[in-house]
């Protein structure tokens, strides 16, 4: 099992650590470093300064997300940092929710997540592959656009700057067991969210084929107190499930529903929504945080990390905000 520094998206501003941390997890012999966004920070361009003082460390997204760009926009990101980089870009696509994609992007959420997910990805392979010019006849992503409302003018282009690599890996962020399914067809990697390795049967199938990527990420922190500790996994937790969503339709909610605890899903929302946020955050048990996580002294850690090698997880994205973490997890895994 690999193992990956994951330093999500920015709060109020860049934090100062960031870059020490990658070139610590470069030189510790992590094998990627990942990036994120929500609605500030984009993924894409922390991770080309990182790779700017960086050698050998992957940089990956986990997640772009698909509607913040046109496919072809997001194949340029890529195709151009993957050049900047030396062929260092791992490509995590994720859809978002309807209140992030309407509310955030201005855009609709689409009618059928799966086959806008399946055209996005077909675009961004023809433009990396760069074989023919690009042509999707897609409902929701069709290369040249031949809406009613065009000018009938489009023409399928090929880019102009020939890429790095015609088979950049392309991974996604999926919780549906639908969803899963559809990811292990089409993509080179999924990008699990709350990943438990005692319940892989929650996302539907585990059976991948060879080489492909499963890499969840998870909290890791080293301390004698663990329920201190679990702390900041179940801010994460009281944000996501009761604010990333609405009260009708949260797919983070409906995942933590499935892993079997609903009941307390509805009322961290409920809680959430009424604005009651530090009730939100103690009311995610603390036996679901830590299943999701890797907290504790370094024995624990230790005992629990067997669990995830177990499993079909090939690289661990950790959460891990400093280096002495980084290197204790280094030093288990090897």
């Amino acid at each position: 099992m690999r193992l990956g520094l994951a330093l999500g998206y920015w709060g109020r501003g860049p934090s100062a650590g960031h870059v020490p941390l990658a070139q610590e997890a470069e030189r510790l012999g992590y094998d990627s470093v990942w990036t994120a966004e929500s609605w500030g920070s984009d993924a894409f361009t922390p991770l080309t300064w990182i790779a700017a003082q960086t050698s050998r460390i992957k940089l990956g997204t986990a997640v772009a997300q698909m509607a913040a760009r046109s496919p072809t926009t997001t194949a340029m990101h890529a195709l151009t940092l993957d050049h900047l980089s030396g062929g260092r870009v791992l490509l995590g696509l994720g859809l978002s929710g309807p209140q992030v994609v309407e509310g955030w992007y201005g855009r609709p959420f689409p009618k059928s997540p799966l086959t806008a997910t399946r055209e996005y990805v077909e675009v961004v392979r023809q433009v990396v592959r760069r074989e023919a010019p690009v042509e999707v006849d897609g409902r929701f992503h069709a290369h040249p656009y031949r809406g009613a409302d065009g000018t009938g003018l489009g023409k399928a282009l090929k880019s102009i700057t020939h890429p790095l690599r015609s088979d950049l890996p392309v991974l996604l962020g999926a919780e549906g067991p639908k969803n899963v399914a559809q990811t292990a067809a089409i993509a080179d990697g999924w990008l699990p969210l709350y990943w438990s390795p005692s319940r892989p049967e929650v996302y539907g199938t585990t059976a991948f084929r060879e080489n492909f990527l499963v890499a969840p990420m998870a909290q890791v922190k080293v301390c004698d107190d663990v329920a201190e500790g679990l702390l900041p996994v179940k801010m994460m937790l009281g944000f996501y499930i009761g604010g990333m969503g609405h009260a009708a339709r949260n797919f983070h909610a409906d995942l933590m529903a499935r892993m079997g605890y609903e009941e307390e899903a509805r009322r961290i929302q409920e809680l959430f929504l009424a604005g009651r946020r530090e009730e939100a955050v103690l009311a995610v048990p603390d036996a679901f945080a830590d299943e999701i996580s890797l907290i504790g002294p370094r024995e624990r850690i230790a005992e629990r990390l067997e669990l995830w090698r177990k499993g079909p997880v090939t690289d661990l994205l950790a959460l891990a905000p400093d280096p002495h973490t980084l290197r204790v997890l280094a030093e288990l895994n090897s």
